[in-house]
Formats: structure tokens, C-alpha cells, sequence
């Protein structure tokens, strides 16, 4: 009798299927380091190369792989039943939050004072986050805390020096002396959602100056950061408030964490319900001006909605287009079928309007913070503008990366499937695109300063495109149309977000791009699906924007 192993006993020859993606620079994006440059931080290309190099490695993606499966757990008591309302985190989130903040992308941005660094910070951010999204959230709200805090000169001299920190100091101890801070904020409550008037936390004043506060959060995430800003009903009305989780004498705060959240995504990031019994707080700004002072928080953490969603979507696009550079069908590369160019380039297009729109809103921030009003203004207006559209196109966008993938690309294993589930965050938090969308319209109608410099961003464009020029026309048209202006508020906001894409690109993108984006987007018959770009517009020129990865 033969001896030999049957055929059947062997695996199939395996032919075929893409490398992973890995072993890159993430940072080899042409869209992103020009508009680095054009923003006024290409002395940070080194650094975002450096990050972007890591990003892209072996390690940082098997970090990000185990904080997302070992999610956060939460510890209420320890086991002499004591109250220590603790949540603990896998190593590999540690390492994610070490990278980020030692990068300078929490709160270091606001200690230095070189033309750029905002701008640098928001590269930095795009090209770290690709990695892993749900750490993204603590690290954003810390840098976002810092302009807020300053309406309180005092609270911002004791703790700005350690929110602007570079080192990671995890764990709960007293403030001060600790070597670096991480911020949160709370300020939905479950009756109320986005409308923070109906929050029915309160807040008695107390002799020494402190507050003490009562009332439930309903989305609080990141709970083992240091500090939060918080809105709660003082005698004189909705106010802010600072709440540590240890108090300067060292003893716990009542921060009671009742649940975490189990959510769709963001697994790694722990969300939170605290309960406030007697908890400890300080007044940030005047009682009855809570809305107007967390506002700036609320402007900084929808700026980095932008460049998350920008960055998860140029993430998804990357994987896309490697998959279409290795697999073969029908005779050769995917990215070689018609078809499949058609929907990469339109992703790109996509993908390059959302990267350039949301790098130039971190040079607003970064030149308003150097005095410009006009910048200033036009943060205000493009900020929620673009916070609308390009977070409501990332799961769209992402969702069609995946289909590049096929099946492959619903597999966990090939790392679209988080991207996806990470997708609508952006659009929710902080303002789901209803609120947005309603914040566009109150800018319009009290904010003239605001309007004008929206109005001047679009105007540096004029006669650079027939399409473009039209489109400006007739949404200025319908401005002047206030019937059921709120009915159409989302119509209208996306058509101020594409002619901001539009007149952006432009005036930077090289002309095929600028092209192929006004007429899909501004001009003809566009279809509903990516994919569906008009014959005749120089796919080549397009698709040369590709990340490299």
C-alpha cells in the first residue's frame, strides 16, 4: 500500500491575496503635506513623517487591535467594598495615549507660540488617529479644554502648566502632583440630550467659594481623566463648572461612575454615566453664561471631529486603494478596471476635500490665536459647516472603501471593519447633524462678522470655476429666501460645505482635482453612489492624490 499523504489531507495553495498594510508612512500623502505647508507648519514635516512611520508600523496596529478587544473595564469597589469607581485599561491603550500626548497632541499646542503649531498639532492628530480612532477622544477634549478654562484666570494658572504637559500620567491622584493632566466634559443628561437648558443637574454655592453639585450625566466619556467641565443649574442660571476627580487635599471627588456605555464603536474609549452626590466643583466663567463659556471647548472638540472623520476616511481610502493595487481579476490589477478607478477617484475626491477643509480650519485656530478676527469669524461659521459635512460623509465613504475589499473587508481581520463602526461617532458627538445644522442658521442670522468672512473665503475663488461660481450664486439666493429656512437647513449646509471644498480646491488642488470635484459635486446629474464621476474628467490627475501606503 503507498504511504504518501493523500491529496485530500493537504491545504490549498493560498494565490492571490494582498499584503497587509503595514510597514508605512502613513504621513506619504501629498494632499496632507501640502496643506501643511500652505497652512504655514511645514517645519513639522519631519515630526509628522516620524509619527506617520509609526502609525503605519507592526506594533502601533496590534496595539490598537488589543485595546479595542480588551475594552475598558469598569471597578466601582474594591473588595473591601469601598467606592473607588476606577476603570481600568489594557496595556496597549496606555501606549497609544503615551505616543499621543508625548507627540503634543492633547493640550501642548497652547504653551507654544510658533506660527503653525496648531496647524502641526491638527497633522499630527490626523496621521496618529488613523491608527486608532477611540483613544483620540481623551486626548481631543484635553486639547480642547484649555481656551474654556481661561475664562476662569485662576482655575487656568493652576492647571494649564499640566494640561499642556507632555507626559502621559495615568491614574487618579491629587492634581498638582501629577506631570501632566488629561480633560473630559459632561454636559448631557438623559432628559436633555443636546438641549443642555433642560439639564437639571444643580449647583449650591458653598462659603469657601467651591459649588457643590447633584444630578446625573448621561455621556460622559474618558472618566479617569483628571478634570471636567461641566454644566449645571446655579442660582443664576445654567453655568460651568470644573470638577476634579481628586480633590486638592488628595480625597476622592464624588464622581460615581454608575455604567459604561456599550457602544456600536469606540471600543476602546470608555463612555461613561457619573453621578454628582455633594461633588466638589469651582465656577468657570459667570453663573448664567455655562453655554458661552464651554462653547469654546465645544468649538476645539468639533474641530477635531473634522480632522478624526477626515482622517478615518483617508484611513479607509488607503486601504482601498493598497487592496486595488494587489488584487488581480479578470486579467489584471482591480485599480486598472474602469470601474474601479471611477469609485477610488471619487473617494479621493472625498477624501482630499475633507483634509483640506480641515486643515484649513486648524489654521484659522491657529492664526486666530495670534489675534485675527477675520479668522477668527471664519472659524466660527466654517467650523459647524464643516463639522456637518464631512462627518456625515465619512460612513458613506468608509462603507464603499469596505466594498473594495469584498468580503475581505467585513473580516476584522483587515482593519475596515473598526473604521466602519467608528464612522458615525463623529457626526453625534458633539452636536448630531441637526444641531449643527440649526448652529449654521443662528450664525447666519447673528453673526454678520461671521458671514462675511465665510463670504470672503468663498469669494477668493471667484472665476476660478463656472460651476463653482454658480452654486455660490444660488445658495446666496436662498439665504435670501428665510421661508422655512429651517425646513431646508440641511440642504443649505451641505451646499456651504461643498462650495467651501469647492472654492478650496480650487484655489489649491492641482486642476484635475478641482475639476472632477465641481463637476460631481456642484454641477450635472451626480448619482448617489461613489463611483458615479462623469466620463471625460482626468481620472489620472485624481487618482496620482492616492495615500502611498
Amino acid at each position: 500500500m503507498s504511504t504518501a499523504p493523500s491529496p485530500l489531507g493537504r491545504t490549498h495553495e493560498v494565490l492571490n491575496q494582498v499584503p497587509p498594510l503595514v510597514g508605512h508612512d502613513v504621513a506619504d500623502d501629498p494632499v496632507l503635506l501640502e496643506a501643511l505647508a500652505r497652512e504655514g507648519a511645514d517645519w513639522y514635516a519631519e515630526d509628522l513623517h516620524r509619527i506617520g512611520r509609526l502609525a503605519g508600523s507592526a506594533e502601533v496596529q496590534d496595539w490598537a487591535n488589543l485595546a479595542n478587544e480588551h475594552e475598558p473595564v469598569l471597578r466601582t469597589h474594591d473588595r473591601h467594598g469601598r467606592r473607588i469607581d476606577e476603570v481600568e485599561f489594557h496595556p496597549a491603550y496606555h501606549e497609544l495615549m503615551d505616543v499621543a500626548v508625548r507627540e503634543g497632541l492633547a493640550g501642548a499646542a497652547w504653551a507654544e507660540h510658533k506660527a503653525g503649531t496648531h496647524v502641526a498639532r491638527a497633522a499630527g492628530f490626523m496621521v496618529w488617529s488613523s491608527a486608532e480612532q477611540g483613544h483620540g477622544c481623551p486626548i481631543s477634549m484635553t486639547y480642547a479644554v484649555v481656551p474654556a478654562l481661561r475664562a476662569e484666570p485662576a482655575l487656568a494658572a493652576a492647571y494649564e502648566p499640566l494640561l499642556t504637559s507632555r507626559v502621559y500620567d495615568p491614574g487618579l491622584r491629587t492634581p498638582a502632583g501629577k506631570r501632566g493632566l488629561l480633560a473630559g466634559m459632561g454636559m448631557t443628561e438623559k432628559q436633555g440630550g443636546s438641549d443642555v437648558r433642560a439639564n437639571t443637574t444643580t449647583a449650591e454655592p458653598q462659603a469657601d467659594g467651591t459649588w457643590l453639585l447633584r444630578g446625573h450625566k448621561w455621556f460622559t466619556s474618558a472618566p479617569m481623566n483628571d478634570l471636567f467641565l461641566v454644566l449645571a443649574q446655579a442660582p443664576g442660571g445654567l453655568s460651568c463648572f470644573l470638577v476634579p476627580r481628586v480633590l486638592p487635599d488628595g480625597s476622592h471627588n464624588n464622581f460615581l461612575i454608575q455604567r459604561l456605555k456599550q457602544k456600536l464603536g469606540n471600543r476602546s474609549n470608555a463612555s461613561s454615566e457619573p453621578e454628582f452626590d455633594r461633588t466638589v466643583a469651582w465656577l468657570v466663567g459667570a453663573q448664567g453664561q455655562g453655554v458661552r463659556t464651554i462653547i469654546e471647548m465645544v468649538t476645539m472638540t468639533r474641530l477635531d471631529c473634522v480632522l478624526g472623520s477626515a482622517s478615518g476616511t483617508r484611513a479607509a481610502l488607503a486601504h482601498a486603494a493598497h487592496h486595488a493595487r494587489h488584487r488581480h481579476a479578470f486579467g489584471s490589477a482591480l485599480i486598472d478596471k474602469p470601474l474601479m478607478r471611477n469609485v477610488l477617484a471619487d473617494l479621493a475626491l472625498e477624501s482630499e476635500a475633507a483634509t483640506t477643509l480641515a486643515l484649513r480650519l486648524a489654521g484659522a485656530v491657529d492664526r486666530s490665536a495670534h489675534g485675527s478676527e477675520s479668522e477668527r469669524a471664519f472659524l466660527r461659521l466654517g467650523t459647524a459647516v464643516g463639522k456637518y459635512w464631512v462627518c456625515k460623509r465619512q460612513p458613506a465613504a468608509v462603507a464603499e472603501a469596505l466594498e473594495c475589499l469584498g468580503g475581505n473587508g467585513y473580516d476584522e481581520a483587515y482593519g475596515v471593519a473598526r473604521l466602519y463602526r467608528e464612522a458615525p461617532l463623529n457626526g453625534i458627538w458633539e452636536g448630531s447633524g441637526n444641531v449643527n445644522a440649526l448652529d449654521v442658521l443662528r450664525a447666519l442670522a447673528r453673526e454678520p462678522e461671521a458671514v462675511a468672512a465665510f463670504r470672503a473665503e468663498i469669494d477668493a475663488a471667484a472665476g476660478g470655476d463656472a460651476r463653482l461660481d454658480a452654486a455660490w450664486r444660488e445658495i446666496q439666493a436662498e439665504l435670501a429666501n428665510p421661508a422655512e429656512l429651517e425646513l431646508r437647513a440641511r440642504r443649505l449646509v451641505e451646499r456651504m460645505a461643498l462650495v467651501l471644498q469647492g472654492s478650496l480646491l480650487v484655489r489649491h488642488a492641482p486642476a484635475a482635482v478641482a475639476d472632477a470635484f465641481c463637476a460631481s459635486r456642484l454641477a450635472g446629474d451626480r448619482g448617489l453612489a461613489f463611483g458615479t464621476l462623469p466620463a471625460g474628467l482626468d481620472l489620472d490627475g485624481v487618482l496620482d492624490r492616492l495615500p502611498r501606503g
